[in-house]
């Protein structure tokens, strides 16, 4: 009996068949042969048979996924699938079977030797994975730019690398949590690195000046999960029940949300459908826009849309393969598919392309997700929630308590007046609100061991982000004005110089207090440590547009894109970079690239979110109409109660603070030794870690202890103290009442 019934895929491209097919087979085959991945020599270890080569047909795979190839490179993408594939296979007997964490180590350790960025290959390959990615590496990269050569050798690395996070959770039995499933599998499961051959089978590279913007690393990233997700509800049967695997998303979900199988299986459905609509919004949206701000000429422009159209052949087609390869549970989906145990060609013209099975699932597939597209765009705002019934927070860590604070809690009331924070228009906050929210009492849990000066300027950055925060829905939000935001954003650039003065003169309290807190913060910076703190800042202001535009269309975000974006309108990497700067430049700049350290940022950076949400959602449901909660995104998501929300949102908090305990105590330990720190950094990654600690309790203490999430204070306005109840109220609303203007 198979565990669960495939569900309802929404399939909205339909898949095509390239007509080199059996030119692909044939050359697959003979290749394997060559690299010793079928029929291997006496004595070696054999990982497949022939047999299993042709079940599996990779071919097929690529057939349907790049069916505009020519046949020249159709046979070596699909060389580059066989490999992977093979790969994966490899290092499951040699390394996962046998738990051998070293000798995995030591192997993936080769690799990066096979595909050098510049020059010549001068290992010598020992095994078919190396003489295999030798072979494609040569043959690959003389039709590629130095920028795609750059990101292919990055995709495949986290390909190859975090198969070693794969193995650890499987020698520690350890389940990891949906957030992080999400992250690494992304890595481990290569994806991205699909997504780079795409770029290489239209031969149509995406500008370098738009590769790494935030809508096409959403497009990577969507059609990454959608990818994952999709063969993780095929693969299911082998990998959890046969091999013992724990790196697949039915079984994370159904752990985690103590689900049925089938339950979860429709669970991860419904993620794999709002990533593939999330795909679509940003191709349609976002991608259009980025391509006029970057200037990209009529060529890139071209290349761009051949990529939109390459990863959207790549879903129909994968989805149609996943259907026909014995290499997973299909046979209820299609049952006449299979023969034999071997897949089916579908049916199609001699050298035309073949629109297979899913062609006759597109209209059913569009009905099936359609009640998950309108309910995006439903919320109702302003509507009555009341106060939140608070769950049980895990916190492990404790903080101190700086004995600034009375005094700083004097000066940023001092420092708000004197900047226009306070004054009646546009009449944001008062006096009453300033003292109400209480942000001293936040960095002071922060940074317990904090000079005054550096308090203040701690409170001061907590001030001006909340500040802004509350600002742009007023000013720009209001009115749709997302081409004002976008230029009202260049501005502030304008005050964050990476050497030298401003060259503008503030105009408003947000651009004097950014200018005067950049020039107290960044002036004693290295020139390498104020431009990443710049990107800091620029990251939090820029997340703005981001909640903008989705206030604009009433649309509620995807909740991966909300997990993730929420970080950044958090101003989370802010806060964490001047927890940074009081490590000073003992930790070297490569331990804050490396994977265990972005994942404790981000498991700590989730949980100050997550708790966040769960604080302010009556605040931002109720007396703002806000639609950027992560309590409502569930609530949209799952179709379900509030209070089973608040749960799941609790649920992940706690998940994100044991993976961060996990981290320090596992992972940092062995990349301390990976990178071969002297005792001096292992002694400021101590510090930082505790910095960590003091942020996370002292952002829970905080909120605790605040009280701008109380409805009293809700209610109250600076314009125009109590209002009617029902009519919109709290921070951001006095333009919507007449009486407000009347009493200034």
């Amino acid at each position: 009996m198979q565990p669960f019934t495939l569900p309802e895929f929404y399939v909205p491209y339909p898949a095509r068949l390239s007509p080199h097919l059996d030119i692909a087979r044939d050359h697959s085959r003979v290749w394997a042969r060559a690299m010793e991945m079928i029929d291997p020599p006496e004595g070696e270890l054999a990982i497949w048979t022939e047999q299993d080569l042709d079940a599996h047909d990779y071919a097929l795979l690529c057939a349907y996924t790049h069916p505009d190839a020519t046949a020249e490179r159709l046979n070596l993408i699909t060389d580059w699938y066989v490999w992977v594939f093979f790969f994966d296979d490899h290092f499951l007997e040699l390394f996962k079977r046998t738990h051998d964490m070293s000798g995995a180590r030591a192997y993936l350790d080769r690799l990066p030797a096979f595909m050098p960025v510049d020059g010549p290959i001068t290992e010598e390959p020992t095994n078919p994975v190396e003489r295999g990615l030798a072979d494609l590496w040569t043959r690959t990269v003389p039709d590629r730019s130095p920028a795609w050569r750059a990101r292919f050798v990055d995709s495949t690395r986290a390909l190859l690398d975090e198969s070693l996070w794969e193995l650890a959770n499987i020698n520690a039995d350890r389940l990891s949590n949906p957030i992080e499933y999400i992250e690494m599998r992304r890595k481990v499961g290569g994806a991205p690195w699909s997504a780079n051959l795409v770029e290489h089978a239209a031969d149509a590279e995406v500008p370098a000046a738009v590769a790494a913007s935030r809508p096409l690393q959403v497009l990577r990233d969507t059609f990454a999960d959608a990818v994952h997700l999709r063969n993780d509800l095929f693969s299911y049967e082998r990998e959890v029940t046969e091999e013992g695997e724990l790196s697949n998303g039915v079984l994370v979900v159904e752990r985690f949300l103590d689900l049925e199988t089938q339950e979860a299986a429709d669970a991860v459905n419904d993620l794999l459908t709002s990533r593939l609509h999330q795909f679509e919004h940003t191709a349609l949206t976002e991608v259009p826009a980025v391509l006029d701000e970057s200037g990209i000429d009529a060529a890139g422009r071209l290349a761009t849309f051949a990529y939109v159209k390459g990863l959207q052949d790549w879903q129909s087609g994968g989805h149609e393969w996943h259907l026909r390869s014995s290499r997973y549970m299909n046979q209820d989906a299609n049952p006449d598919l299979l023969a034999n145990g071997l897949p089916q060609t579908p049916p199609g013209l001699p050298g035309l392309p073949s629109l297979g099975t899913s062609a006759a699932q597109i209209i059913p597939s569009l009905l099936a997700t359609t009640p998950q597209r309108l309910r995006r765009h439903a919320n109702v705002p302003f509507r009555v929630v009341g106060p939140t019934r608070l769950p049980t927070f895990s916190m492990p860590f404790g903080t101190g308590q700086s004995p600034h604070l009375d005094a700083s809690r004097r000066e940023i009331v001092r420092w708000a007046a004197a900047i226009g924070m306070l004054d009646p228009i546009p009449g944001i906050w008062d006096e009453h609100k300033l003292i109400a929210f209480d942000f001293a009492l936040c960095s002071a849990g922060i940074h317990p061991d904090a000079s005054a000066a550096e308090l203040d300027l701690t409170t001061g950055w907590l001030t001006w982000g909340t500040y802004g925060d509350d600002l742009y829905p007023v000013i720009f939000g209001r009115t749709g004005d997302l081409a004002g935001a976008k230029l009202y954003n260049e501005r502030l650039r304008a005050f964050m110089p990476l050497d030298g003065p401003p060259t503008d003169i503030p105009m408003d309290a947000l651009e004097r207090g950014l200018a005067d807190l950049w020039a107290r913060t960044a002036g004693p910076m290295e020139p390498g440590e104020r431009a990443t703190f710049r990107r800091a800042v620029e990251v939090m202001i820029d997340s703005w547009l981001w909640e903008l535009a989705n206030q604009a269309n009433n649309r509620i975000p995807d909740p991966v894109d909300y997990i993730e974006m929420r970080r950044a309108t958090f101003g989370s990497d802010l806060t964490m970079a001047l927890c940074r700067i009081a490590q000073g430049p003992a930790i070297p700049p490569e331990v804050f690239q490396a994977r265990p350290m972005r994942s404790l940022e981000n498991a700590a950076a989730d949980y100050a979110c997550l708790l966040n949400d769960v604080f302010s959602y009556q605040k931002e449901i109720q007396f703002e109409g806000e639609i950027h909660n992560c309590v409502l995104v569930i609530e949209n998501f799952l179709d379900c109660s509030r209070e089973r929300a608040v749960q799941i949102v609790a649920d992940l908090m706690n998940a994100r603070i044991a993976q961060f305990q996990h981290i320090v105590a596992e992972e940092l330990p062995t990349l301390y030794d990976q990178l071969e720190l002297d005792e001096d950094a292992r002694e400021a990654l101590r510090g930082y870690v505790l910095e960590l600690q003091h942020w996370l309790a002292g952002i829970l203490r905080w909120h605790q202890g605040t009280h701008r999430y109380e409805e009293a204070e809700l209610r109250y306005h600076p314009a125009v103290g109590r209002r009617p109840f029902g009519t919109p109220t709290g921070i951001g609303t006095a333009t919507t009442d007449v009486r407000g203007l009347v009493t200034r």
